[in-house]
């Protein structure tokens, strides 16, 4: 039976761009390399949690929050590698992507703007997942596409909880805050919409098929 899915209501209003038909027609035909990637995606994620810890230890509520999600991130990256396993796809470990690195690339060094930025990439990157889990899988094999069906209310959860850190957190007033993120965004759309000769979870339009 097909997964039926929609794109929550609050990451679709988020996301100013949609992802690209031809990324969602080449990632159905490159499964084993989108499952690597979404692997490595979620060890990221869970780095990139446990970073806040590091860097902010002093903030209670944000150190609190980014725990249980870095464990969260690593419960799916447990539940990605035992798909792979079950189809007989070996993991390894993938350099950053143009996505990430374009992103990281734009986060300013001082402080309180650095660390809404990280907030603020990090709202981007847990709300596009969601909208692409949500765009490809029904398109997948049925257990497949049930997994990514059921990972929706974590990534959107875990959306929310960046933007709510990032208005919380950095001492920065509103009017500044939708105009950064009004810039993240031009960019994020740019790096999932052009021509992208590398395929990734998050990569853009692709070049041609099988690069």
């Amino acid at each position: 039976m097909a997964v039926t899915l929609e794109v929550p209501e609050n990451i679709a209003a988020f996301l100013p761009t949609p992802t690209p038909e031809v990324w969602l027609v080449e990632a159905c035909t490159r499964l084993p390399e989108m499952l690597i990637d979404h692997a490595n995606c979620e060890l990221k994620a869970a780095s990139t949690a446990l970073g806040f810890l590091y860097r902010y230890p002093d903030r209670a509520a944000l150190v609190q929050r980014m725990s249980r999600l870095a464990r969260e991130e690593l419960r799916h990256f447990e539940q990605v590698r035992s798909i792979m396993d079950d189809m007989g796809i070996p993991f390894e470990r993938l350099s950053a992507s143009r996505y990430a690195g374009g992103l990281r690339e734009a986060v300013r060094r001082e402080e309180p703007h650095k660390l809404l930025d990280l907030l603020l990439i990090g709202a981007l990157i847990e709300a596009r997942s969601c909208e692409r889990f949500a765009k490809i899988a029904p398109r997948l094999p049925e257990r497949l596409g049930r997994f990514y069906g059921g990972l929706l209310a974590s990534e959107a959860r875990h959306f929310e909880h960046y933007i709510a850190f990032a208005k919380s957190e950095c001492d920065v007033d509103e009017a500044d805050i939708d105009r950064r993120l009004a810039e993240l965004k031009a960019l994020e759309a740019a790096l999932i919409t052009d021509p992208d000769d590398e395929f990734r979870f998050h990569s853009g339009a692709p070049t041609s098929p099988l690069n």
